[in-house]
């Protein structure tokens, strides 16, 4: 089976959003790769469980706004440097969600971004609705995670 290599670009909703974060980037990337703490510092997260490592083809399990999701991660970079990004996704609800972070060393700051496609027939039946609660969702995990971070 082959996975995406970035979000659908042509998916009827796309969120893309950025936070600057002043904390060490490995402080941030292992909060945000630490899939099993998300409901220690992400509110709207009330339950996650990854089922092996932080690598490409591993499946993990969450739930948020009532919603239980399974997610595959896609692509993994941890190199050394000043990058770093992951890719997961998988359908949810009839929902095809892709979600990007990236990761950027910028002086003492690290600015995280996140964009994230969903399609499907949820998403075609009440498009604006589910591109609001998509946009609110991203910002509130950005706010928890600098808040968590810093």
């Amino acid at each position: 089976m082959t996975h995406p290599r970035t979000i659908d670009e042509n998916a009827p909703v796309i969120a893309d959003h950025t936070v600057r974060i002043t904390a060490p980037l490995e402080r941030i990337w292992e909060l945000h790769t630490g899939i099993g703490t998300w409901p220690d510092w992400q509110p709207a997260i009330t339950e996650a469980r990854l089922a092996g490592p932080v690598a490409p083809g591993t499946t993990f399990h969450w739930a948020t706004a009532g919603l239980s999701i399974d997610s595959t991660v896609y692509e993994v970079d941890e190199a050394d440097g000043a990058r770093r990004r992951i890719l997961w996704g998988g359908p949810a609800h009839g929902i095809t969600g892709v979600h990007e972070w990236t990761f950027t060393q910028d002086g003492e700051t690290v600015l995280v971004r996140t964009r994230e496609s969903w399609a499907g027939a949820p998403v075609d039946a009440d498009r604006d609705t589910l591109a609001a609660a998509l946009d609110d969702s991203l910002v509130s995990w950005l706010a928890a995670l600098k808040k968590a971070a810093e």
